[in-house]
């Protein structure tokens, strides 16, 4: 059995704050589907510890505008204010989907939507957040790491996400990081029944 062309793309994305990485870290190690992150590439420089090709693919502007005007980008954009690039590469995902593994790409709503438009991969969307403004707004003071004015930009900035939830499939509130994981493992195993790999 070949199984080129047997995976799925898996689209995650909710406000900061709401634990998508945990959920996803925990999920790829305790799903047993074949499950695989998208790294993603930038032009902000590493931070300390961060590897290239693992957490990041990291390009200085020259050669993600080049990459950018070739179409190597399933999506990306600007971060304004800070001035970095954040990008899908095409590569990532078709490499990924083309060995069989489920290709999961945590990204904003706007790369979301992006990639929604042109219709192409089928992907499964998933929207994570912790059950409300109120809510994030609580864990967001507890980290105790943001200023007055960050928490105050994210929270905008998740109202605005928040309102688009509706074009995702599933949502998944993030109130318990178990029950987040086993929801979204079966979500995807159910969607393995319903979209069973072909043999050949």
């Amino acid at each position: 059995m070949s199984e080129e062309g047997c995976g799925r793309l898996v689209i995650v994305s909710g406000p900061s704050g709401a634990g998508k990485s945990t959920v996803l870290r925990r999920l790829r190690s305790e799903c047993e589907l074949p499950l695989q992150m998208s790294v993603s590439a930038t032009t902000r420089p590493p931070r300390p510890g961060e590897r290239d090709g693992v957490d990041y693919f990291f390009l200085d502007h020259e050669e993600f505008e080049q990459r950018r005007q070739v179409g190597d980008f399933l999506e990306c954009k600007e971060v304004f204010g800070r001035g970095h690039w954040y990008g899908t590469l095409n590569e990532q995902v078709a490499t990924g989907l083309n060995a069989g593994k489920w290709v999961i790409l945590e990204i904003d709503v706007q790369g979301a939507l992006a990639i929604l438009d042109h219709q192409e991969f089928n992907p499964i969307t998933l929207f994570i957040h912790p059950g409300g403004t109120e809510e994030l707004e609580r864990r967001l003071r507890t980290r105790a790491t943001e200023s007055e004015a960050a928490i105050a930009a994210r929270l905008e900035t998740a109202c605005r996400e928040m309102q688009f939830m509706h074009r995702y499939q599933y949502e998944i509130i993030n109130e318990s990081v178990d029950q987040a994981v086993l929801d979204i493992c079966q979500i995807l195993k159910d969607q393995k029944e319903t979209k069973p790999c072909s043999k050949s």
